[in-house]
């Protein structure tokens, strides 16, 4: 899961940075106009003074003293940074406080993993991480390598290798006749969350499960290792949580409550009865310390496309290599500290727009998530500049600085779980997490707000000329170069979408691993997530600092201050906005075409037996129709757009499933349209309580879920037909 930092370009030669084309300038003439606005120029006016604001050398400054020490969630350090945060919000004139949290999470005290196997080979682990004059790696408050939410344990057993631990890959164990019962399955970072590989092991009846990162996937087969390079260095670990957070996210103890101090512990379900909890201990590890590990397994070749790159066949074990593993956590309740400013709207003060972002990191998190903290304080810095000018937004605006994401989205899901009546009457939540790990901008969003996006990136200047919507065109034609990191690095803001409802620049589908979960999958509320990519092969690791960042992601933060001008812009639109600039037609294409691809897949799957779409796709053209006609009135707005926009911020809440229901075996989630896949866990499943009953070829439970998705597209459509 995801943290920043930033500096462009000195305060003087911040003007000189390059202008927006002369069809997208807000200041010209010729300025289109606004989704969602009476009085485009007015607007506009008030963008062009936001635009200016953002300091790249601001944002470096903010990056430089975030990340001036490892804070993971929970440490003195954390509080530091929340305390850092709090105080630029209130300079901002942002109306802040510190919220508390006290959730479940694990810090470690003793982890080993020795190669006891076969006899002459010795390995003992985990290897300190180490390059030659990096400035920031021996530092003793370094957290060693562990995984968040592993429990405790002692297992020694054969090692089976299992390539990415996706279903499939145990599939092809199983028809290979390797048992994986019993043993320690070594499963490499990539393809899906790390979580989702601990929980199909543990389905296959894995005594523990390693984590190691491979040089094919973020190492020296990308390009060179740091510090000559972005990639993973030899002895590089990816620490992360494998919390079971496809199940649900947040305080493990407190499923679909906030997790207050005050909160009595009879309230709290024993950490050990929680699904969201592994039964078996995992642990990540290098490439260096697994080396000896992979070139001792016998058993059969690997298959072919499960190689990686260290310089030996792979075999699938079992044995004879044997691993020793040793997990000693510290699991306690430890207090979390989200910040939150607030700017009261001057007209619909209970109608929130929401923008958000993580600040807790495994260790220093320069790129994940402070580059996304030193954009979003730039961002807040653009809103000070109009307050200062007498602008009050017509919405309040709310900056959120999360705690606890990498142990589990904790922060934020505790914060919406708290709020959910509140956010009843919410415009929006936009999501930042990883801002700047190179030059590739990304979005993704629910289909609604799509189109806002890329207007947005039309009148922000790009860092190297033009805007952002012109990069971001030219980065997603097909031959285009890719500099895309591992996908299990920057969740799925950079994933090609399940559908295109219109042509025009891709933007991808909301899953999860990052804190726009809650808003969207649990309350309902139109969320994005926005970055900018790169080479990154320090993910998670001690490397990922300021020196690495200042080197390899943004060494004159420019795309910082370009990112802290998309983030900002989308609320500060949102929030002044007169009628809700959203797209239901959008949404009702996509919608039709997941559709047609469930439908197919029943058609393989089922034969003569396929199910029946009919209702379901009547529901999906009755959504599609009544976005189209209702579009029409937000291009006209009546004078008091009141009744309009509630009927727009009803339809996104109508796609939740009713309360006390949800996804089958996992109720938490209750939006019909997006979830995080069970087996994924961090790229989204469309349509999810079809699909994945097609996944498991349960057509009863398929048929179910199919009118439970019509039920949910037919009263969006009415929502929307509500208003005439």
């Amino acid at each position: 899961m995801k943290l920043l930092a930033a500096a462009v370009l000195s305060s003087t030669l911040l003007f000189s940075a390059p202008a927006p084309t002369a069809d997208a300038n807000p200041s010209s003439n010729s300025a289109p106009s606004i989704l969602g606005f009476r009085d485009s120029a007015a607007e506009s006016a008030i963008e062009t003074r936001f635009l200016a604001a953002p300091d790249a050398k601001l944002a470096e400054e903010h990056l430089r003293i975030l990340t001036q020490a490892p804070h993971m969630a929970g440490t003195v350090e954390d509080k530091a940074t929340a305390d850092y945060v709090a105080q630029k919000f209130r300079d901002a004139g942002l109306d802040t406080e510190i919220v508390e949290y006290k959730v479940w999470i694990n810090y470690p005290v003793e982890i080993s993993v020795d190669l006891t196997a076969p006899a002459g080979v010795t390995m003992h682990g985990p290897t300190r991480e180490h390059v030659d004059n990096d400035p920031f790696q021996d530092d003793p408050r370094v957290v060693m390598p562990f995984n968040g939410m592993s429990p405790s344990g002692d297992v020694e057993a054969d090692v089976v290798y299992a390539n990415y631990g996706t279903p499939e890959d145990f599939d092809k164990l199983d028809k290979l006749k390797v048992d994986v019962r019993g043993k320690i399955v070594l499963v490499r970072y990539g393809q899906n969350f790390r979580g989702v590989k601990v929980f199909v092991a543990q389905e296959h009846g894995a005594a523990g499960v390693v984590i190691y990162s491979d040089p094919a996937d973020d190492g020296w087969k990308r390009g060179d290792k740091y510090p000559e390079g972005p990639w993973r260095p030899d002895t590089g670990v990816q620490r992360g949580s494998t919390g079971f957070m496809f199940e649900f996210p947040g305080d493990p103890t407190t499923p679909g409550a906030a997790s207050v101090p005050s909160l009595p512990d009879s309230q709290r379900i024993p950490p050990q009865q929680s699904a969201q909890m592994p039964k078996i201990p995992v642990t990540p590890m290098s490439y260096h310390d697994i080396w000896p590990v992979l070139q001792h397994l016998g058993g059969p070749d690997s298959p072919r496309e499960w190689q990686g790159a260290l310089p030996f066949t792979y075999h699938v074990g079992p044995g004879p290599a044997k691993l020793k593993m040793h997990l000693k956590q510290d699991y306690q309740f430890r207090t979390l500290w989200d910040v939150i400013g607030r700017v009261r709207g001057r007209e619909l003060p209970d109608e929130w727009v929401i923008a958000g972002n993580h600040r807790d990191a495994w260790v220093y998190g320069a790129v994940d998530p402070n580059s996304g903290t030193a954009a979003m304080l730039e961002s807040v810095h653009g809103v000070a500049e109009l307050l200062k000018s007498g602008w009050k937004p017509k919405r309040t605006l709310v900056f959120c600085s999360w705690d606890g994401e990498e142990e589990g989205l904790m922060g934020s899901t505790e914060w919406v779980e708290q709020h959910e009546s509140d956010l009843a009457n919410a415009s929006a939540y936009f999501n930042m997490d990883v801002a700047v790990s190179g030059p590739k901008f990304g979005a993704s969003a629910v289909p609604s707000l799509k189109q806002f996006l890329r207007d947005v990136t039309k009148v922000v200047p790009a860092a190297k000329g033009g805007t952002v919507y012109e990069a971001w065109q030219k980065s997603a034609q097909p031959d285009a170069p890719s500099t895309q990191s591992p996908t299990e690095a920057i969740g799925d803001s950079r994933r090609l979408p399940a559908a295109q409802g219109k042509n025009d620049v891709p933007v991808g589908d909301l899953g999860s691993g990052s804190d726009y979960t809650a808003f969207l999958q649990h309350s309902g509320v139109p969320s994005s997530d926005v970055s900018s990519s790169g080479s990154y092969g320090v993910y998670h690791s001690v490397f990922d600092n300021f020196a690495w960042f200042k080197k390899f992601a943004d060494p004159d933060f420019t795309y910082e201050q370009e990112m802290a001008r998309v983030f900002g812009l989308q609320a500060v639109r949102m929030a002044d906005a007169d009628v809700l600039p959203y797209d239901y037609e959008e949404y009702g294409k996509e919608i039709s075409i997941y559709l047609d691809a469930a439908r197919r897949r029943s058609q393989d799957k089922f034969g003569d037996h396929a199910l029946d779409f009919g209702e379901v796709t009547n529901a999906a053209r009755h959504f599609e129709t009544a976005g189209a006609r209702i579009m029409a009135k937000q291009k006209n707005p009546p004078g008091d757009a009141a009744r309009l926009n509630q009927a727009l911020r009803g339809a996104e809440r109508a796609l939740l499933m009713p309360p006390g229901q949800g996804l089958p075996h996992r109720p938490w989630f209750r939006h019909a349209i997006y979830a995080p896949g069970e087996y994924t866990g961090y790229a989204a499943v469309v349509i999810p309580g079809v699909n994945e009953a097609l996944d498991k070829g349960d057509s009863e439970r398929a048929r179910q879920q199919l009118a439970v998705l019509a039920a949910a597209l037919e009263r969006a459509a009415k929502t929307l037909d509500g208003y005439r």
